[in-house]
């Protein structure tokens, strides 16, 4: 592989203990440091970050743009121009990496270099019903997406990583995804339509650390809407059976503990998410 074989990319906006953990658990990565690079966009912070990366300057290969907040999709495409490594990683500032983590990267593109590959996050704030609930609808759809590891259809963009060629070929992350929501969808979508495969590798692992509230859950899901209603417009696709939805609001009886909690927060995502849903269609037909 290339002597720069990977650049990690990561989007941040005022979360600087979160950043700062983050760029701990890089310095931990079982890799060999010249082979990797770490690129941080700073997506409009209020606080100038320096102050935050100074201390792992001499031990990461880091660099710093910034950007006037225009979302994540903007902030990892600016990521991805002056990547130069063969292969982008993407994680966001509030997760944490496994030491393995692109040692077991490597060891799979070497094997499939042109699949897109995304990994399992685990929730870190598991006292957190919200944190827990959010979490656990993303598992939700992985286990519909991805049942089948090696035709796998979808990943959340805090994990995943591809050929850069080929990112930037596709156009990298669609901007009219101006919020955190939907674009990775869009993106993954638009990848294996343009005739690349995926593949879910649960041993790649994240942990994340997003301490959530009612108002913050239902403001997330609420914007999972509205990115639902731009992706169905972009990319022409149907609601889901009535099926899938039946089944998302019995998974949480399938998990260990708290069932009746996160199964009501089940309940209040898809009221959050359909009414963002047609929030986003009255704009756009307005316009």
């Amino acid at each position: 592989m290339n002597h720069k074989t990977f650049s990690i990319i990561i989007p941040t906006c005022n979360r600087f203990q979160q950043l700062a953990d983050c760029l701990e658990s890089l310095v931990r990565i079982d890799y060999p440091k010249d082979c990797f690079e770490v690129i941080i966009v700073d997506d409009g912070g209020q606080i100038c970050i320096e102050k935050i990366i100074v201390p792992f300057q001499n031990q990461l290969n880091l660099r710093l743009l910034t950007q006037s907040n225009s979302g994540p999709a903007i902030a990892r495409n600016t990521g991805a121009s002056v990547a130069k490594g063969e292969f982008l990683v993407f994680t966001d500032d509030d997760c944490i990496v496994r030491a393995n983590w692109l040692q077991i990267l490597e060891t799979q593109f070497m094997k499939t270099p042109d699949y897109l590959i995304g990994g399992l996050t685990l929730n870190r704030c598991f006292n957190n019903p919200y944190s827990t609930a959010s979490q656990q609808l993303v598992d939700y759809i992985y286990s519909k997406y991805n049942a089948i590891p090696h035709e796998a259809k979808f990943f959340t963009s805090n994990n995943f990583s591809a050929r850069t060629e080929i990112f930037r070929k596709i156009g990298g992350f669609n901007t009219a995804f101006s919020l955190p929501a939907g674009e990775d969808r869009e993106f993954c979508n638009r990848w294996i339509h343009s005739g690349y495969g995926a593949i879910y590798l649960p041993q790649i692992v994240i942990y994340h650390s997003y301490e959530l509230t009612l108002n913050n859950f239902w403001k997330q899901q609420f914007n999972y809407g509205r990115g639902a209603f731009l992706f169905q417009r972009t990319s022409n696709t149907n609601l889901q059976h009535p099926s899938f939805y039946l089944d998302l609001l019995t998974y949480p009886f399938s998990q260990s503990s708290g069932q009746l909690v996160i199964a009501g927060l089940f309940l209040i995502s898809q009221v959050a998410i359909a009414i963002g849903f047609f929030y986003e269609k009255t704009i756009y037909r307005i316009k």
